[in-house]
């Protein structure tokens, strides 16, 4: 009985052992099965997220060149050198501009404020420099001034903003209107001042090497804001508020300042295009800025950029800026009145934004 008890004692240790043996070898298998899964769904995530980064610019390439294609068949004159000269010009100052509002929006933000930015900053500067009205011209420090009253506008929409929790786009669309009051401030009643310094009228519409000095200023503009964004504190802490502003303060990052200086930037761009504008018109307006909000925003959002920030780039953005300066030339060019051209371009807005928002309307949380 003894020795039966041990045979049945040793055959119950070693059936415990196999079983074990056996459970760890199927959790292993089983480990391997889910980590290949898993390594499967992942590089399936990773090659669907390549296309799609690669499938956004491409559908607007093909955009430029249906356009293009359809406009030259329309009229001769569209691929002339001298219309594609207009074409670049035309972009030049939008182009400025955009750069900055692809920064804000890249925090998640917006900025409305443009447009009175542009004019307050291009009365100051015409009003300070050689113009019909008389007065001092302070040369070079007529642009340093103008910037200031564009910078001014933009630190105190992102400090309103930041500091007092005030959404932006109550923010940037109250102080389209205080750009604008000084505008018209400074405008007065008396005659339109003209610019007088010769060496500026005309400058952003001569050519230099074979481009508008222009867009020249333009390229450069775009150049820095491709190296802000990707190779600085200040573009990367964006695209991080952009995805999540509460991980961003968590982890000890400057959010407050950051988004102060993006808008601040912004601000600067704006100024920059409206004293541009001013030199291209040769007179001083408040409205200088008339209608340039309504294809820079529309640029930003078809050329990829997230209305919830954290995902998008500034060459995109060129793309939107040179799909709707084409369409906009094309249209003119095609004998399309004016009215007709500003109802195709807010019809592309809406659809741009409704495209562009719907794969995030619950981050967005939009209601009513």
């Amino acid at each position: 009985m003894a020795g039966n008890s041990r045979i049945t004692s040793t055959r119950s240790v070693y059936a415990r052992r196999i079983f074990m043996v056996h459970k760890v070898v199927a959790e292993q298998v089983a480990g391997g099965i889910s980590t290949t899964a898993i390594r499967i769904r992942e590089s399936g995530i990773e090659r669907r997220a390549r296309f799609r980064g690669l499938a956004e610019p491409l559908s607007l390439l093909v955009a430029l060149a249906v356009l293009i294609g359809v406009f030259s068949l329309l009229n001769e004159r569209f691929l002339t050198a001298s219309n594609l000269q207009n074409v670049l010009t035309q972009s030049a100052i939008p182009l400025i501009v955009a750069v900055g509002a692809t920064l804000v929006i890249l925090l998640g933000s917006i900025d409305l404020s443009v447009e009175g930015v542009m004019g307050a900053t291009g009365m100051t500067w015409i009003l300070l420099s050689a113009n019909s009205r008389g007065g001092a011209d302070l040369g070079p420090w007529a642009w340093v001034i103008a910037l200031g009253v564009a910078l001014v506008i933009g630190v105190a929409s992102g400090l309103i903003f930041t500091a007092l929790k005030v959404p932006s786009f109550i923010v940037t669309l109250g102080m389209w209107y205080v750009g604008l009051g000084i505008a018209t401030m400074l405008y007065g009643t008396d005659l339109l001042p003209r610019l007088e310094d010769e060496g500026l009228k005309g400058w952003t519409s001569r050519i230099s090497f074979g481009l508008p000095n222009s867009f020249w200023v333009a390229l450069l503009v775009i150049g820095l804001g491709i190296f802000v964004l990707r190779s600085t504190r200040i573009g990367r802490v964006t695209l991080a508020i952009g995805n999540s502003e509460t991980i961003v303060r968590s982890a000890g990052l400057p959010a407050f300042r950051v988004k102060v200086a993006v808008f601040a930037i912004a601000a600067l761009l704006s100024g920059l295009g409206g004293i541009l504008a001013t030199v291209q018109l040769d007179i001083g307006s408040p409205t200088v800025g008339s209608g340039v909000l309504f294809i820079v925003i529309p640029a930003v959002v078809i050329g990829g950029t997230h209305l919830g920030g954290g995902k998008g780039g500034i060459l995109r953005t060129v793309l939107g800026v040179f799909l709707l300066t084409i369409l906009n030339n094309g249209l003119i060019l095609s004998g399309v009145e004016s009215s007709y051209q500003s109802a195709v371009t807010g019809a592309i807005l809406v659809a741009a934004i409704v495209f562009a928002a719907w794969s995030q309307r619950d981050r967005l949380q939009v209601a009513k």
